[in-house]
């Protein structure tokens, strides 16, 4: 009996074209082998799914088994030339094992016979089929160029986005429950103080669900939503990204500070007070991080928050850890020392404060006129870059690339331009609001927020260190004068 190989392959457009699937190229295969005397003692199948780089391992193993095995067979079997190869790289590699492993070709729709007249024939019909595979992909290619310059996203839209088809056409609206899912999303980690893992929890705790198959939302989802352009109107395509034509879904000021906090690496400490760079250790000179413990009670898990040295796992370090609550201790015990009773002493410390904010507004505006002089040049620099395009002197790519980097610098100087707008009244507020109510400084630690409590600290301290669990502060001026308290009541300042 002879023995043959025998390789199926389709494509969903083939499939809906021709009317015909892997079950029916496989009965056909099946049939010439039995009505020529034979079996097929191995068949390969590739699917209308696969990926081009498990369609070329498929394609691999039968090479290599039809060589392995080229002595036991009677032939390779297809369904059609186009059904054997893609390309004619692969369809020079057929007719090496013909060849060269004595290992026949056969295309049992498209029989051809095994001389020079035979063998021409299928390489015509094999550059038809490559050629048609080539061109499909250049037709296919500026079809989603296309889009991409009318501003529609090339494939399926994003979450947070619909498809759908008006007059045959396939646009992009916004889901409003998705949509409002994101907004949620966005809102709680940049203004709520959130980690990327703190805000799949709240969604969860809020009822919100990523989707009815699959109702929670994933760290590594809500990862790449926060950074993902496209909810501020951009269309990526090759890596670049273009002007799209979809409704935003978050503010730009909203999305920027997101990144901010996302490019500083907070994704896990930007919540804990006395994280980051804020505090060094008094053995080794690392920065202090923090920990959080989960412990099963009997009433329930309870959380606690520790900090640490960044090398406490160190050969030699000491195994030191300071919990929260007795940071807070320290700190309001040193709030404690500078709370002043003497009315002399508090119009001297009005006095400093007035003039620092004085110095802090002379440096706002000599900031905004350099940053208003660069949103000048870079307005310029877009025009230019435009008139660039216009005169095809720059690729599109290269086009798109500068374009997206001119926006960002672009939103970046004018929303430093908004915080200089602030940042003067700001500050003195919260400079006077310290020096106002120092009296009731413990209350008001007690009750702000993580970004509260950081610029509080970071107003009255210069830098911190940590000596096994006792926080040794270096405070600034003048706040420095006030821990120390009066050197005699009788001093007069």
């Amino acid at each position: 009996m002879k023995q043959y190989v025998a390789l199926a392959r389709v494509s969903s457009r083939e499939q809906e074209r021709e009317g015909f699937s892997l079950d029916v190229q496989e009965e056909a295969l099946e049939r010439y082998a039995t009505q020529h005397g034979g079996t097929i003692i191995r068949r390969f199948r590739i699917a209308e799914t696969a990926s081009k780089r498990d369609e070329r391992k498929t394609f691999k193993e039968m090479v290599a088994y039809a060589k392995k095995h080229c002595a036991e067979l009677d032939g390779l079997l297809f369904y059609k030339v186009d059904r054997a190869a893609r390309n004619l790289f692969d369809y020079v590699e057929l007719e090496r094992l013909e060849s060269e492993y004595d290992v026949p070709f056969i295309s049992i729709s498209q029989p051809t016979e095994n001389n020079p007249a035979g063998r021409m024939m299928r390489r015509t019909l094999a550059n038809m089929a490559s050629f048609f595979t080539e061109q499909m992909s250049v037709d296919i290619s500026q079809g989603i160029n296309r889009r991409v310059q009318e501003g529609w996203f090339p494939g399926k839209s994003p979450y947070g986005y619909r498809n759908i088809r008006i007059e045959g056409r396939s646009i992009v609206q916004v889901d409003p429950i998705e949509a409002a899912n994101l907004r949620r999303m966005f809102q709680l980690y940049a203004y709520e103080n959130c980690t990327v893992e703190s805000v799949v929890k709240r969604l969860a705790e809020e009822g919100i669900a990523y989707r009815a198959s699959s109702p929670g939302f994933s760290r590594t989802s809500v990862h790449n939503m926060l950074h993902d352009r496209c909810y501020i109107g951009e269309v990526q395509y090759r890596g670049q990204w273009y002007p799209g034509k979809q409704d935003p879904i978050v503010d730009r000021s909203t999305w920027d500070r997101v990144q901010a906090l996302l490019g500083e690496g907070g994704l896990k400490s930007h919540t804990m007070t006395f994280a980051s760079d804020l505090i060094r250790c008094g053995h080794c000179g690392h920065q202090i991080t923090g920990e959080l413990k989960i412990k099963k009670t009997k009433t329930g898990p309870r959380s606690y928050l520790y900090y640490r040295c960044t090398h406490y796992n160190k050969l030699g370090h000491p195994r030191t850890r300071v919990n929260e609550a007795d940071l807070d201790r320290q700190v309001l015990a040193l709030f404690d020392k500078i709370r002043i009773e003497d009315a002399g002493v508090r119009e001297w410390f009005r006095a400093v404060l007035a003039s620092q904010t004085r110095d802090a507004q002379a440096d706002s505006l000599s900031q905004r006129a350099e940053l208003q002089r660069q949103e000048v040049l870079l307005i310029a620099q877009q025009d230019r870059l435009l008139n660039l395009r216009i005169d095809d002197q720059i690729d599109q790519d290269t086009f798109a690339r500068k374009q997206t980097e001119l926006r960002d610098r672009h939103a970046a100087i004018k929303l430093q331009l908004d915080v200089l707008d602030r940042s003067h009244d700001e500050t003195a507020e919260l400079a006077i609001k310290v020096f106002e109510l120092s009296q009731t400084l413990r209350q008001q630690w007690v009750t702000a927020d993580y970004a509260a409590k950081r610029r509080i600290l970071e107003i009255v301290l210069l830098n911190c260190r940590l000596d096994d669990v006792t926080l040794v502060p270096t405070i600034r001026k003048p706040f420095d004068v006030l821990a120390e308290g009066l050197v005699s009541d009788q001093s007069g300042g």
